[in-house]
């Protein structure tokens, strides 16, 4: 009940209608055999969290629009993916999550592969969504978490 209207359209601004715009403007760009597009998601997308309604709500849109666009793109060989990345090491969202070691060792401790990601994971699960060996690949909404969404996404903070 906190979360101001401002403060729910701010992120819904930035999230959602800041994909639309940035695939709207791509599609000249795009509109050719083999073009690829990736949109970072978030794992609010898939599954709830308190006190994060409105990045909730505006990533699980930004999936949408990665499902919605490879449908209607795909036609002109356009393929639209999403990646939705976990946990991240040296990242400014898991410095203000886990700002110190027992916050950090929480965190790893919900991950069921027992580490956070890198940043690294997140960009070789881009690099193969873009590549030729994803050729048949598009619609898809892929989490690079350590199957941290699959057991709740929780922090380990509590």
């Amino acid at each position: 009940m906190s979360l101001s209207p401002n403060g729910f359209k701010s992120v819904v601004d930035i999230d959602l209608l800041g994909t639309f715009h940035v695939m709207r403007a791509a599609w000249p760009h795009l509109v050719k055999p083999g073009a690829s597009a990736i949109s970072i998601s978030a794992p609010q997308a898939i599954v709830p969290m308190a006190m994060q309604v409105h990045v909730c709500a505006a990533k699980a849109g930004v999936d949408m629009i990665t499902r919605t666009l490879a449908l209607e793109w795909g036609a002109a060989g356009v393929r639209i993916n999403s990646v939705i990345p976990g946990p991240i090491d040296g990242t400014e969202g898991m410095a203000r999550l886990a700002p110190n070691e027992a916050a950090r060792q929480g965190v790893i401790a919900a991950v069921p592969m027992r580490r956070m990601g890198t940043p690294r994971d997140v960009a070789d699960a881009c690099l193969f969504l873009a590549s030729d060996a994803a050729h048949y690949i598009t619609g898809a909404v892929l989490p690079v978490d350590g199957v941290w969404a699959v057991a709740g996404a929780r922090m380990g903070l509590g």
